[in-house]
């Protein structure tokens, strides 16, 4: 079969990769159309540089092509594909330098807490021109698969009013089941049968069954704690697992800034989290690992170039959704995944408007939701605090509503538990100001923020967070990968 596909914010050259090589893994998709388009030229021709490498060494007939252009690129496409980084890593600085003058310390910044909640600002005008166009020029029924966070809001925006048909994809859920896998000893985590239900990064664990046995909170919480590794790494989310029943789906640095109880003070930052990884918690966390990423890829490009020329191997297709949706969908093999959509009737007791991350099944006929699920009522009422930050989000995006805007911040959790509502005025209006070049729908406020920002008597400090680490040089970087190989 043949049909095109187009990958928006393909110069993330890592996951397009990955994406790229777990659909040709689909034997029927080998002779299909990958339009990459992307901001920069520069991170276009690498990655294009990669792919025509896979296709070489592997004697496909799969074409690739490459442009600037997103609307040549989406010309025809029947599946479009969302990675996207509005504001690339200078914005997202400002979305972890920022708060933290105002005492808000964040790992990620890029689902809700202030940070989010501007990438949300950021993305939304964005992935609607991407709608617009995909109306335009996409193959009629086009389906659009949204990677980009802040997952929800974006998915929110483009169902809402894009009006394009729309999924959301993370990993989230894969990842955490193979957590519980491993701790509970089974030797695949094929053996573990699950129901994970919730909202983006905030999904959950309703039931568990190892090899048709089922789990319960006692043995699950036991298993955590006599894990040598996750014990220590996943602190915070073994305490939710007790007082709440369930296990959270989201790593322990990700989890922290969605809850108003662990992130608030410095003291308790450090008591939560692990400074193993930056994931499990460090302030800023993944700023610097993206940040080192990038460099590490700019300079070690030859070697990447160079691993392209492996055959490629089904067996390391990864669980990635995406791969496995377009398989199901035009060879009707069915496939089961948890993905965001609206919420209509799905889970009983959240909105119906709210993007949801739940069950479905994925056949020629489309994704179809398991729908009647009811979440543990600790469970929803975390995600509804996290809804109606979104919902405000998404709105204010759309009207360039400051006011709004602002509301939204101050109902997020975490910058409720710490900051005063003249201080969460002042942050906004000073990262609106900041992140202007990114915000064309604020454009109108922004004289007023900044005469504002010039009366203010609102105090801040210059802080680095309770837990910060400085971005690894490249022969930093280079040292810790050769010890970790001679012990390994």
């Amino acid at each position: 079969m043949s049909f095109k596909i187009a990958i928006i914010g393909a110069g993330s050259v890592g996951f397009t990769k990955k994406l790229f090589t777990d659909i040709l893994c689909v034997p029927e998709f080998q002779d299909i159309e990958f339009a990459l388009t992307d901001l920069s030229e520069h991170n276009l021709g690498m990655i294009k540089a990669i792919l025509d490498r896979i296709v070489e060494a592997n004697k496909l007939p799969t074409k690739v092509t490459a442009t600037t252009n997103r609307r040549e690129a989406l010309e025809g496409a029947r599946y479009i594909i969302s990675c996207v980084r509005v504001g690339g890593l200078e914005a997202y600085a400002d979305d972890i330098r920022i708060p933290l003058k105002y005492g808000i310390d964040q790992c990620v910044g890029d689902t809700i807490c202030a940070g989010g909640i501007l990438y949300g600002q950021r993305n939304i005008p964005v992935i609607l021109d991407f709608c617009k166009d995909i109306r335009e020029v996409a193959a009629t029924g086009a389906k659009f698969l949204n990677y980009a966070n802040p997952m929800a809001m974006n998915t929110w925006a483009a169902i809402e009013y894009g009006k394009v048909d729309t999924v959301g994809l993370c990993h989230g859920v894969q990842h955490g089941a193979e957590q519980i896998a491993q701790v509970l000893g089974a030797k695949s985590p094929k053996e573990l049968d699950y129901v994970c239900s919730g909202i983006n990064h905030q999904t959950w664990f309703i039931e568990l069954k190892l090899n048709g046995r089922p789990i319960g909170k006692d043995e699950l919480v036991a298993a955590f704690e006599a894990h040598p590794v996750y014990s220590k790494q996943e602190k915070l989310r073994i305490d939710v697992l007790k007082r709440f029943g369930v296990y959270s789906t989201e790593s322990n640095g990700h989890l922290s800034e969605y809850l108003p109880w662990y992130r608030k003070r410095p003291d308790e930052i450090t008591r939560w989290i692990d400074m193993s990884d930056w994931i499990h918690g460090e302030t800023g966390g993944y700023l610097r690992y993206s940040t080192e990423t990038r460099n590490w890829f700019e300079t070690e490009y030859p070697q990447f170039l160079e691993a392209a020329s492996k055959p490629i191997d089904p067996a390391k297709r990864s669980n990635e959704h995406a791969s496995h949706i377009l398989e199901a969908l035009e060879t009707n093999r069915v496939y089961r995944g948890h993905f965001n959509v609206k919420n209509n009737g799905v889970i009983t007791n959240l909105p119906q408007d709210a993007i949801i991350e739940s069950p479905g099944f994925v056949d020629r006929f489309g994704i179809n939701m398991a729908a009647g699920i009811t979440l543990p009522e600790a469970c929803a009422a975390t995600c509804m605090a996290s809804i109606n930050v979104q919902r405000m989000s998404v709105h204010a995006a759309i009207a360039g509503d400051i006011d709004l805007l602002k509301l939204a911040v101050l109902h997020d959790p975490l910058v409720g538990a710490v900051s005063t509502p003249e201080e969460v005025w002042q942050m906004v209006d000073e990262m609106v100001v900041a992140e202007a070049a990114w915000l064309p729908q604020y454009a109108h406020a922004v004289p007023a923020a900044k005469e504002r920002l010039s009366k203010s008597k609102v105090k801040t400090r210059e802080w680095a967070g309770a837990a910060r680490r400085s971005v690894r040089s490249i022969e930093e970087l280079r040292a810790e990968k050769a010890a970790l190989k001679q012990a390994g």
